[in-house]
């Protein structure tokens, strides 16, 4: 399954966050593929696309960064996929 997921942190978690990911990179854990991901200029917020058929993976690897950043995972479907759908 495909999930977008949109982060958003505070202005009080930016160096933290910042230094996290400058030294982590911020990969996925075993299970889950980033497909890629985004930085807003701001540097406020940002959104990825990843693939996983495990769930719990992608809540363990989000639930890493939740001390600094909020999340919103939304499972999506490509234009194939929707197109089956809706026949």
């Amino acid at each position: 399954m495909t999930f977008h997921v949109t982060y958003t942190l505070s202005s009080k978690a930016r160096n933290g966050a910042q230094e996290r990911f400058r030294t982590t990179g911020g990969p996925p854990p075993p299970g889950v593929a980033m497909i890629a991901r985004w930085h807003c200029v701001q540097g406020l917020k940002g959104f990825l696309i990843a693939e996983t058929s495990d769930a719990e993976a992608l809540a363990r690897w989000l639930q890493e960064w939740t001390d600094l950043l909020s999340f919103e995972a939304t499972p999506v479907l490509n234009d194939d996929q929707m197109m089956r759908v809706i026949g």
